[in-house]
């Protein structure tokens, strides 16, 4: 109650808060008028609170883990799906007990999979933010794949009601027993987190590591074994949610792993530490959407509005309930490797586009259409390097900056204009202020997950608005330009390889000017660059700006590869996958982004010709993240490591002979020996 009444408190400080209050009671007001009768609004709100118990069980094990740990496991939403699959598995196909295999699942598996992940993330406790989400997303991405791989779609898994269809009478609400359920087991999950919080010494150890880990520590609170008991905890709560929520349909791993979108908003009202709110989120997230099916009107619109709830709800609590403020810490700089300079990056370009030409020249036909996706991928991820690479603002959203531009590519002057083209870019700009807006005010986690949510919604209110992509598609051509037309195949791969060659060097050319040197200060510290006098705002926004217009070309190059576009081709789900890809290319150069580029387009390839050995694909990216996670310059810096590495050695034995005799050859630094590592 206290945090409640802090909440109202700022309101006259922070006006947002009194239009957030309008909002809740004008649609409260909409969901009392539409209502047929008591009884109606009695059983959807009964309904909402079985749904809102799900989501804050599994909102309670992300709050515990976070909280303890300081880890945000966005693999947690996984962790259900496979323990729900798991359950199927052995009540299903090989028979065993529901109420045995319930056990074993909750027992066994949940706890075993927090213990792994604990393992796992110990090696990342005292990494940059960065580096924590893109683990744990790749982790997340790896028991999809694992999942994918044991359970193809041609398996038709699907869990009935765990207590049947039987329903329960409470007054002119007809719950299921499986509604009971959730409503008795979240219950009594409230009761257990807070007598073991409250009631017991691993609670304690807990609360005082939320409070002050250092001086836990100090007082004998060991904290690996709290982050230990975290995960394990969390995972079980997770594998709850997941089994629940799979109960009485069809299991599928995409839908079950991103269920944990909801939670995310219902841990966010508890920012990530309280319990009670987290709850009460979740309860209130349930209730507005079983009173949406009834409260708001019909139609294609109002549709995406409700399957989009969850994500406005994040979005909304990502806005209104945390507080990111600039931290004064250390500046912490990154290992970068040297920008080449003007001339040297001209010469690489020409020199790189005519290596494409040679080999799309001595290439089969019929793989030159996978070739220039990974091109068409690699100057999308270019925008990645801009933004997350460069200046360290995390994105989970630039698959909806590509989608505006193939729709505008399609849409305007012909489809297949340069002045298309341009407006692709142009188009997806005003989106990226958007975005940037809350970047203004939000870091690290917080940007990662407003950004997702952004993604989330825009999926759903915009690209498949009927002003748009709806369910329609849109046609795209290939760029003619002076008279040349590039609608043959060899031809297009050419003009990819071009854009991506432009756009690597305007990349450069701002990292080597004064822009490129605020993103790395920004990237370092941004209180650092706040207290220095730079102008973090204008710099988050231009830098926004830029990716996302990088993003919209990209969109006109990927309408033209498919010819056809339309809203399935740009799911949220792809964000985090690009992500994983850009990291293990290497995030900050453009080579890497050129390797990103080139291993993504493995995985529509693997899909097609390979159905049964996606989910390989999946798992092995992921590996390869965790592989390196502490190398922020991915394949691309173990690369240029390795080149050095022969350079240096070719050059060892000669080292002795430019030395020279006496002893002030040998304090004398050499250019090979100036600012080596010891």
């Amino acid at each position: 109650m206290s945090a409640v009444a802090e909440w109202f408190r700022g309101a006259p400080q922070k006006p947002s808060r009194f239009v957030v209050v309008a909002l809740v009671l004008a649609y409260c007001w909409r969901v009392y008028t539409t209502a047929q009768d008591v009884g109606q609004l009695f059983n959807f709100t009964v309904i909402g609170i079985a749904t809102g118990c799900v989501i804050a069980i599994a909102a309670s094990g992300l709050v515990l883990t976070y909280a303890t740990t300081g880890v945000f496991n966005f693999a947690h939403g996984a962790v259900g799906m496979v323990a729900a699959y798991a359950f199927y598995a052995l009540s299903v196909q090989h028979g065993v007990p529901t109420p045995l295999a319930f056990i074993l699942v909750l027992g066994v598996l949940g706890p075993a999979i927090g213990l792994l992940l604990e393992r796992v993330m110990r090696h990342f406790h005292d990494a940059p933010v960065q580096t924590s989400v893109t683990v744990t997303i790749a982790l997340m991405v790896m028991l999809i794949g694992v999942a994918q791989k044991l359970f193809p779609p041609t398996t038709g898994a699907r869990l009935d009601f765990l207590f049947g269809i039987h329903t329960w009478h409470l007054w002119q609400a007809t719950p299921t027993y499986d509604d009971v359920a959730h409503f008795v087991t979240a219950i009594a999950v409230a009761l257990l987190l807070r007598t073991l919080l409250f009631r017991s010494r691993t609670g304690t150890a807990m609360r005082a590591v939320v409070d002050n880990p250092g001086l836990a520590a100090l007082n004998g609170a060991p904290p690996v074994t709290i982050a230990r008991y975290s995960w394990m905890l969390g995972s079980t709560l997770g594998a709850l949610a997941g089994i629940f929520l799979a109960a009485g349909g069809p299991l599928d791993p995409i839908v079950l792993t991103f269920f944990v979108t909801a939670a995310l908003g219902a841990a966010i009202v508890g920012k990530l530490k309280s319990l009670p709110l987290t709850f009460a989120g979740a309860i209130a997230l349930g209730v507005i959407e079983a009173h949406s099916l009834f409260a708001l009107p019909t139609g294609s619109v109002w549709d995406s509005v409700r399957i989009s709830i969850p994500g406005i709800f994040l979005f909304a609590a990502l806005l209104l309930v945390p507080s990111a403020r600039l931290t004064v810490g250390r500046v912490v700089g990154r290992k970068s490797l040297a920008v080449p300079s003007l001339p040297s990056s001209v010469g690489r370009a020409v020199a790189f586009v005519a290596a494409m030409i040679v080999l799309v020249n001595v290439a089969p036909g019929d793989r030159v259409a996978d070739m220039t996706t990974a091109l068409i991928y690699a100057v999308l991820l270019l925008s990645l390097v801009m933004l997350t690479g460069f200046s360290g603002q995390i994105s989970l959203c630039q698959y909806v900056f590509l989608a505006m531009g193939t729709w505008a590519m399609g849409t305007y002057f012909g489809g297949h204009s340069i002045w298309g083209m341009l407006l692709a870019g142009i188009v997806a700009v005003p989106l990226g202020v958007l975005i940037a807006l809350p970047a203004l005010r939000l870091q690290g986690l917080y940007l990662a997950l407003v950004t997702f949510g952004f993604a989330a919604v825009a999926e759903d209110l915009l690209l498949k608005n009927d002003h748009f992509y709806g369910s329609q598609s849109v046609n795209v051509g290939r760029l003619h330009l002076l008279g040349i037309k590039f609608d043959d195949e060899r031809a297009f791969f050419v003009l990819c390889a071009i854009a991506f060659a432009v756009m690597a060097l305007g990349v450069l050319a701002l990292r080597r000017g004064s822009f490129g040197r605020r993103l790395a200060a920004m990237r370092d510290s941004q209180a650092a660059c706040a207290t220095l006098g730079l102008d973090v705002r204008r710099t988050k926004l231009a830098v926004f700006a830029i990716s996302a217009f990088m993003a919209g070309v990209a969109g006109s190059l990927f309408g033209g590869l498919k010819t056809t576009a339309d809203a399935i081709q740009f799911s949220k789900e792809n964000n985090i996958v690009l992500l994983l890809f850009a990291v293990v290319g290497g995030i900050t150069t453009i080579t890497g982004a050129f390797i990103g580029g080139g291993l993504f387009a493995l995985l529509p390839f693997v899909q097609s010709q390979y159905p049964d050995q996606a989910g390989l694909v999946f798992a092995g990216v992921a590996i390869a993240v965790v592989a390196l996670g502490r190398q922020p310059n991915g394949l691309a810096g173990l690369l240029y490591e390795w080149v050095g590495g022969l350079r240096t050695g070719r050059r060892a034995p000669s080292e002795p002979k430019s030395a020279g005799a006496g002893d002030n050859a040998k304090r004398r630094p050499t250019k090979e020996t100036v600012g080596a590592p010891t």
